[in-house]
């Protein structure tokens, strides 16, 4: 099947939001393309990686959601190398109870994950989490009412963070992490040497309404840790305590 095969919707006005769609099944494309468009997304469809992963970097959407099972070029590949110039959010599609593939995508930078088959109502509500969590950390538009110095930023040590622009610096490198990573990095950073528990830390990355599992958490935390240490190869600021959770130490 041509990536063009199947028409999406263009945005409307400049505020749509835009949510492209790649995945082999034409089905899956044309079912998930109709839900987003009743719910007033515009759409952007593409059958294989390959197609879409110029046109998520030169044009990016405001989220996307990948297949991984793919032709020419798979999620998992695709995602690693938009993950190397992009945070844009993604939830990945996975197989049934295929648990590796779930790991595997966080460990790769994926937002979320669902696994086929899907109810069209739970990918909405992830959808819209996932968009929330993206608007409440995008650079303040500034203005003479607006001054720029208005967001709190945290400095802790070598870490350093702009939550206003999104921006992360450790030992003025920059990090590239994507909306949940740094949700859960501010959460621990905010009280260095404190315990975040679990539980703690999905409520700072989440909404009450979506639910995640303890291994989504631990995903997000070891890809964060090499994040870190792409930079810093001896970082070890993020501490695991077992059976409690996890702390920040700026020391």
């Amino acid at each position: 099947m041509n990536s063009d095969a199947i028409q999406g919707a263009n945005p409307q006005d400049p505020d749509q939001r835009v949510i492209a769609l790649v995945d082999d099944d034409r089905n899956i494309l044309t079912t998930v393309s109709i839900a987003l468009q009743a719910e007033g997304f515009a759409t952007r469809l593409y059958s294989d990686g390959e197609a879409a992963l110029g046109a998520l970097l030169n044009n990016p959407p405001d989220l996307a959601i990948f297949d991984i099972k793919m032709p020419k070029m798979d999620g998992m590949e695709l995602l690693r190398r938009l993950r190397e110039e992009s945070a844009l959010p993604v939830i990945f599609l996975t197989s049934k109870d295929d648990e590796a593939d779930e790991a595997a995508g966080l460990q790769m930078g994926a937002d979320d994950y669902i696994a086929k088959p899907f109810s069209l109502r739970l990918l909405l509500a992830r959808i819209h989490a996932i968009l929330r969590r993206s608007d409440a950390r995008r650079p303040l538009v500034m203005s003479d009412a607006v001054p720029a110095d208005t967001s709190e930023k945290i400095d802790r040590g070598r870490l350093h963070m702009d939550p206003a622009r999104h921006h992360v610096t450790w030992e003025d490198k920059p990090v590239s992490l994507t909306v949940t990573e740094f949700l859960l990095l501010e959460a621990l950073a905010v009280r260095p040497g404190v315990i975040k528990s679990r539980n703690q830390l999905m409520d700072a990355a989440y909404p009450d309404d979506v639910f995640v599992d303890d291994r989504t958490v631990d995903s997000h935390i070891k890809r964060m840790r090499r994040k870190f240490r792409r930079v810093d190869p001896e970082f070890s600021a993020i501490e695991t305590l077992y059976g409690a959770g996890y702390s920040f130490s700026d020391g």
